[in-house]
């Protein structure tokens, strides 16, 4: 047994446990030296080790695969053609965000925007899914406005367009915010780069911005709960440069043309350390380098801090033996270094050196593979079965549903996040279909290929918080109908799953119960888990954040001339309720936010989703935007039918008059769950007359009920319940309260 000689205070600092130390100590043999014991504590981080989230996530079959087998890449693939993929991927920045909001946030758009030109890919698209505080408290305003400025200036500057997102406001949020960002992108089908190092002699060349000694430890930050000392923690944030990735983004893709690159990855999370160890730990190879040769910018540099650095804009090449320079002429033609500094041995360890001296060695298979895993007993919350009782009988019926529906319209969750699109260059590129807010989700035309593609990025916390399973299964749900509402068939998901500390057994229940949810959902829908991230530790001196498994969905548009938008288009068009058969559980005021906004609740449980009807509504959908018979759709959601139906009709200002009957509604005796309940499944219409019977009769056919329930026109939203007239509201009204809520809450005049 070997003699331990290091104080624990030095690896407790770097986020080890005792247990994991003396288990490094019976892999290698011996005491590791100060560079592997940082190599080894960014690995077993839980932000790159997966630790307590690996048994978990086998419940994703490609996920299961890839544990089981080589691993994933950078990001996932769908074939759009024959000749074209859409790659796609979204990650956290949250912990940096909350430190350094707007590099914070910056950085995490050039992270995940690099996962996906490392696969060859052209970036094409840029989405984002924020949560703060309520923006009355100046901190949380300050937050949002940073954030919002970084992915806005850092997209904007390396011409990739933000065209989709959501922002919630909670405050569950105020001590800890999120903000993922998903890109995604286009590569041909026969040039797709994996991160791996197969090729023994094969050169590892460092390309990109010089190294400093920003991010170093960013993966163990990210790896533990926020508190009072985040201040201190700003050395950890890293600080991007967008003119510099987008002179990266078209140098490698230029590279890829050459056919001399076998592998690449992103140094991203662990830097060097973790871009040699995990393609070679994939590829059962190994890796020499030399430090000495790295790029550096600042004077001093010690391998540990080179190891662990996490500059932005640096990348890692597998290049055939012999072609190096050829490689390397396109980097420094774009003014960028590019410098071999290794070679993939075959022998599997990773052997690094500095001015010749071995300053570590290590096989990769023990920074990766050889990451303990736990196995946390999950709990459910004591709270929780009180708190998903609802006694509708003790909820009073507001008298005024105009007022509800002007409060709803203007609270921030729901309202208009005109704000933060605008500062945000949609149009660059050149592909977009529909302008933010003007769709359920994103459509894009994609150059070289007859098929377009849809993109949505969703997720309602209240649901995971109250049933987490049917929280998991929603938010898949609801990504799929909304890429659905703009006429794409739901093909393949990416997902981060923002959570609390997993080592409490509650946490570790929302967590387990709402990735059963999803992998439940996309396995019925056939829509895979092909890449994402885990962002755990989400908490702060005012708890863990509402579990938020955020779900960006990909799906194929085949005719993108066919894209419907969410907006009323013309005057004298029929309107349109479309929806599954069935009894409401909680006639849907269960987990909505028409019962926290209105009543200050948050009780009862989100809607069963029936998965088979869900599936049937996307591919009426789907078939309805083909054969042109609809002129605008979109789904219920928050608010429930009253805001979908305002929302439509706020697009382009044109009103509507409508009557839902009886039988459209199980629970007109309270008229406000029939405006505001949240029942899942459905979907508001817009339509020539001459298609109304088509429409139906192509519902019926899929087994859903379709419902004529009024007719667009005019400058009002009147909305009866049979025949009994409950809400009477000029557009204008409706317009100033969802408009305007972000600059009344705080979250514009400032910035």
């Amino acid at each position: 047994m070997v003699a331990i000689h290091r104080a624990p205070e030095v690896w407790r600092e770097m986020g080890l446990t005792d247990a994991e130390y003396h288990r490094i100590v019976e892999l290698l043999g011996r005491e590791p030296n100060e560079v592997e014991l940082g190599m080894f504590a960014v690995m077993w981080s839980e932000h790159c080790g997966y630790k307590h989230s690996r048994p978990v996530l086998r419940l994703f079959k490609r996920y299961r695969e890839a544990l089981e087998g080589a691993g994933f890449e950078n990001a996932g693939v769908v074939p759009l053609d024959d000749q074209l993929g859409i790659a796609f991927k979204v990650e956290s920045h949250n912990h940096p965000s909350a430190v350094e909001p707007y590099h914070g946030a910056a950085t995490g758009v050039g992270g995940i925007i690099r996962d996906i030109f490392t696969m060859g890919a052209r970036p094409i698209a840029i989405l984002d899914s924020l949560r703060f505080g309520p923006l009355t408290e100046p901190r949380n305003r300050y937050l949002f406005e940073h954030v919002v400025k970084g992915i806005g200036d850092y997209g904007n500057c390396i011409g990739v367009p933000t065209v989709a997102g959501e922002v919630y406001f909670h405050p569950c949020y105020s001590g800890n915010p999120l903000v993922n960002a998903m890109a995604v992108g286009v590569v041909p089908l026969n040039r797709v780069i994996p991160a791996r190092a197969d090729v023994p002699g094969s050169a590892i060349m460092y390309v990109g911005a010089s190294t400093g000694r920003d991010g170093i430890h960013g993966a163990t930050f990210a790896s533990e709960t926020l508190g009072e000392d985040q201040e201190q923690k700003r050395p950890n944030v890293q600080i991007g440069d967008p003119f510099m990735e987008k002179l990266l983004i078209e140098a490698t893709l230029e590279a890829v043309e050459t056919g001399a690159i076998l592998g690449m990855q992103d140094m991203g999370a662990a830097g060097l350390t973790s871009s040699t160890c995990e393609p070679t730990a994939k590829s059962g190879t190994g890796a020499e380098l030399e430090l000495s040769r790295v790029p550096l910018r600042e004077l001093g540099m010690t391998p540990y801090e080179i190891m662990l650095s996490e500059s932005q804009e640096r990348m890692l090449l597998y290049v055939q033996a012999g072609r190096e320079e050829e490689v390397a002429q396109v980097y420094r033609k774009w003014g960028l270094n590019a410098v071999v500094i290794g070679r993939v041995i075959e022998e599997p360890i990773l052997r690094v050196r500095y001015h010749g001296e071995v300053v570590a060695e290590i096989p990769p298979d023990y920074l990766t593979k050889q990451c303990p895993t736990y196995y946390i007993q999950a709990e459910e919350p004591p709270h929780l079965r009180s708190m998903q009782q609802l006694a509708l009988e003790a909820i009073p019926v507001p008298t005024d549903m105009n007022a509800v529906l002007l409060q709803l319209l203007g609270s921030p969750t729901i309202a208009s996040k005109r704000w933060v699109y605008e500062q945000y260059d949609w149009l660059v590129g050149t592909q977009t279909i529909l302008p933010p807010g003007e769709g359920d989700a994103a459509a894009l035309r994609i150059r070289g290929s007859e098929r377009g593609i849809a993109l949505s990025i969703d997720c309602n916390a209240r649901y995971c918080y109250l049933h987490p399973y049917r929280g998991g299964q929603i938010a898949v749900a609801e990504a799929a109908r909304n890429v659905a509402c703009v006429g794409a068939t739901p093909r393949a998901l990416t997902d981060c799953l923002n959570f609390g500390n997993p080592e409490r057994p509650e946490i570790y229940y929302q967590f387990e119960q709402a990735v059963r949810g999803m992998a439940d959902a996309s396995e019925f829908f056939g829509t895979p888990v092909v890449s994402g991230n885990v962002s755990f530790y989400n908490e702060s001196e005012q708890g863990a954040v509402y579990p938020t498994p955020t779900v960006g969905m990909l799906g194929i548009l085949e005719r993108p001339e066919n894209a419907v938008g969410m907006g009323f288009r013309q005057a004298g068009d029929v309107v349109l309720l479309i929806q599954a058969a069935g009894v409401s559980e909680q006639q849907g005021l269960g987990a909505s936010e028409y019962l926290y906004v209105v009543h200050g609740l948050e009780r009862g449980v989100p809607e069963p989703l029936n998965l088979e009807a869900e599936r049937n509504l996307h591919r009426l959908l789907v078939e309805l935007a083909n054969r042109r018979l609809v002129h605008s759709l979109h789904d219920l959601s928050e608010g429930g039918f009253a805001v979908a139906l305002a929302e439509s009709a706020m697009v382009h200002s044109i009103g509507a008059q409508v009557d839902l009957p009886a039988e459209a509604v199980d629970f007109v005796a309270r008229p406000d769950a029939a405006l505001f309940g949240e029942r899942q499944t459905r979907v508001i219409a817009s339509a020539p007359p001459k298609h109304t019977p088509a429409i139906c009769e192509l519902a019926r056919a899929y087994g859903l009920q379709c419902y004529a329930i009024g007719t667009t026109g005019g400058d009002r939203l009147q909305i009866a319940l049979q025949g009994h007239g409950v809400i009477d509201l000029a557009l204008a009204m409706c317009k100033q309260a969802y408009e305007g809520a972000l600059l009344r809450e705080g979250g514009a005049d400032k910035a």
